[in-house]
């Protein structure tokens, strides 16, 4: 429409001057026509042809002498007339027998052309007549050429409207998964071969890409961590099963907020702290157990455009940790006390302010807190060797029998001095392991039935087979243990009842001992106990030959 409306414009412009330029020569050719004939008339009749001729509003006829005095003039009287001798065109007709000028009126905003031709007599005869300019005649076709326009809008808004729809047709009609399927037109092929190609592109893309995701989705899905990424809004983007069950968020879908995995404010703090641009760790606390988790930014060179958290399940290295704090007070406490016995006896006896007949009594426990420290310090490095894997690969066939024979009959003074009888039964099994270790874990165990039995208790050694397993039961008549100890027993330097346990002698480490010598050998044991009822320990020894491999805890 634009373009019709400027073409438009400019051939009226182009035309109207054309035609103007046109009808300015015709009508001084029609000056000059008329001139000539006027200068017949006068040449037969004189003044008197002038006077009886009427030439119109169109046409003005000057007669002019030789000295340029008017003598006639068609339009005005030639007393208000001055002299045109000046005249340009009187001028040129005097010295080349004709001339013409043009000379713009401001009043009729016309312009006037002039001929003058030179008579016989040495007369002038000129013939005037008005023209309109071209900005006048511009003016006067205006109203027809709005019309025109006007009308050319309206055909071209309707060109528009329907050609336009013409031409984006086949363009919406386009297939973009086969864009060389359907009617189209020369001109879009340009436009549909690049639309197939880049589809080849995109799909080989999206093909590569979706490779790449579901082999990071079956990696992750795998892994025994959790790992979640997010964006700057924090909406996730991606989450293993791992991160949902380990912080016990349930159903997790992309688009939901990081921060609904967990609701804690050592999470947020956490998440927030990387989203700032600062790698974050912290541990919290679920239902499940602790969990580590590990935040990091995931940064550009110029903007943090999201982060990566690691969560993982450190339960068992954090009670690890407090086993580790209680083990070293508990050794730190039980060989601080010995210590100090034999140090103030020593000391006394250093001084002399012990009688002399006491210091046999004071060597005496300086000899006892000795022979206890003694035996703390063998079982730590027994159990040192055995978490170290340091006890030596010699293996043996053993009979169990006779070997818990062999203990009872070793821990019969400690028995006796107790008041508590020892028996044992079963059939001879023979196992292929260790002997020093697995007398360990047969006498620890008759040590505390014993230890923990009641006056004039008694406690039973069973020796049996159980599919292909080797089966030790050590059962007491003693006190019995407490479920809710049941699990923590076998825990180092822990003790059900401190008050009573402080008045036993012992280390606290002898079923720490008996756990790592049986795992030692890829056996389990257990304990069922009821309080009043008695205590029963269960050990269960692999009867394959054994690897010498110790099993995990």
């Amino acid at each position: 429409m634009a373009m019709s409306l400027v073409a438009m414009i400019l051939s009226f412009m182009f035309i109207t001057a054309v035609t103007q330029s046109i009808s300015i020569a015709r009508s001084q050719e029609g000056l000059a026509t008329q001139a000539e004939v006027i200068a017949s008339g006068i040449k037969l009749n004189g003044k008197r042809f002038l006077d009886e001729t009427v030439f119109g509003d169109y046409l003005r006829v000057t007669w002019v002498s030789r000295s340029g005095e008017v003598i006639y003039d068609s339009d005005k009287d030639v007393r208000s007339l001055g002299d045109h001798s000046d005249r340009a065109e009187i001028k040129a007709a005097q010295k080349n027998g004709s001339g013409s000028a043009s000379r713009y009126s401001t009043t009729t905003k016309t312009t006037e052309f002039y001929y003058a031709m030179r008579l016989d007599d040495g007369t002038v005869l000129r013939v005037s007549g008005g023209h309109t300019t071209y900005s006048a005649q511009v003016v006067s076709l205006l109203r027809p050429t709005l019309i025109v326009i006007f009308l050319l809008i309206l055909m071209s808004a309707l060109f528009a409207v329907v050609s336009s729809k013409l031409i984006v047709k086949p363009i919406n009609s386009i297939d973009l998964n086969d864009p060389k399927k359907g009617k189209r037109y020369r001109e879009l092929e340009p436009l549909l071969v690049k639309l197939h190609d880049q589809n080849v592109r995109v799909s080989r893309q999206i093909d590569e890409l979706s490779r790449s995701r579901q082999q990071f989705d079956q990696v992750t899905e795998h892994m025994t961590e959790g790992i979640v990424a997010a964006n700057s809004r924090s909406t996730i983007l991606t989450c293993n099963s791992a991160a949902a069950e380990l912080l016990g968020a349930g159903q997790v879908s992309e688009g939901q907020s990081i921060f609904a995995l967990n609701r804690s404010d050592t999470f947020r703090h956490c998440v927030n702290d990387a989203m700032g641009g600062k790698r974050s760790e912290c541990v919290i606390h679920t239902d499940g157990g602790d969990r580590e988790v590990i935040a990091s930014p995931a940064k550009s060179p110029d903007k943090i455009n999201g982060v990566v958290v690691f969560i993982m399940d450190v339960t068992e290295k954090q009670q690890l940790e407090v086993m580790r704090r209680e083990f070293t007070s508990n050794v730190s406490h039980e060989l601080k006390t010995p210590l100090t016995t034999i140090y103030g006896s020593a000391d006394m006896l250093a001084n002399g302010i012990v009688k002399p007949e006491d210091v046999q009594q004071f060597g005496g426990n300086i000899r006892s807190e000795a022979d206890r420290l003694i035996t703390l310090i063998d079982d730590i490095v027994s159990l040192s060797k055995l978490d170290e894997d340091a006890v030596p690969r010699e293996t043996e066939d053993i009979d169990l029998y006779d070997l818990s024979d062999e203990v009872v009959r070793r821990l019969a003074p400690a028995a006796a001095e107790k008041n508590v009888t020892g028996d044992i039964t079963g059939s001879h099994v023979v196992f292929n392991g260790c002997r020093t270790v697995i007398s360990e874990v047969i006498y620890n165990l008759c040590d505390n039935a014993i230890k923990y039995n009641n006056d004039g208790g008694s406690y039973t050694v069973k020796i049996s087979q159980k599919h292909s397993k080797a089966v030790i039961t050590v059962s007491d008549t003693g006190m019995g243990i407490p479920q809710q100890h049941i699990g923590r027993i076998f825990e180092r330097f822990y003790r059900v009842d401190k008050s009573r346990s402080r008045r036993i002698k012992g280390t606290g480490l002898g079923l720490s001992i008996v756990k790592h010598g049986v795992m030692y050998h890829g056996g389990e044991v257990r304990a069922e106990s009821k309080p009043g009822c008695g205590t029963t320990f269960i050990v269960e020894l692999p009867l394959h030959k054994n690897t010498g491999t110790p099993a995990e805890e």
